[in-house]
């Protein structure tokens, strides 16, 4: 998870929101993204989606399996599709999304073939993230 917030970081130093991905298979990180809608004008490119074609580039392969996937965010609906599609294993994420959560807060788009664990470093993810926000408010009431 401390490598997902890595990423989430530079997301947020390019002013994008600060969510944080990367991919492991076999103790080895074989996939990084963070947020890049804003950069790439494309609402599409979650840290998730990112980080699954950086993945599945590195093993040439869609298919993820055993894989596991770190974000420090819920995933909304459509990175969970893409998790369940691309077969990774396990998704490990550090704060729920009240707003777009797609496994355990809104929405509970699973399969009994996906391990989730929630609440790794959920305290880091979660300050990262409200801090993000609470800057743009404060910025918007100038």
């Amino acid at each position: 998870m401390r490598e997902a917030l890595k990423e989430a970081r530079v997301a947020s130093e390019e002013k994008e929101i600060p969510v944080g991905a990367v991919v492991v298979l076999n103790d080895r990180i074989i996939g990084r993204g963070h947020n890049q809608v804003e950069t790439l004008q494309d609402s599409t490119a979650h840290a998730e989606m990112v980080a699954i074609t950086s993945a599945s580039q590195t093993i040439k392969n869609w298919r993820l399996e055993d894989a596991s996937i770190y974000v420090t965010l819920e995933p909304c609906p459509m990175c969970a599709g893409a998790i369940l599609l691309s077969r990774i294993s396990k998704c490990i994420f550090g704060t729920r999304d009240p707003r777009f959560g797609a496994l355990e807060s809104i929405y509970q788009i699973k399969d009994k073939k996906l391990e989730i664990i929630s609440g790794i470093l959920e305290g880091e993810c979660k300050e990262l993230i409200e801090g993000f926000f609470k800057t743009i408010r404060e910025k918007d009431k100038r």
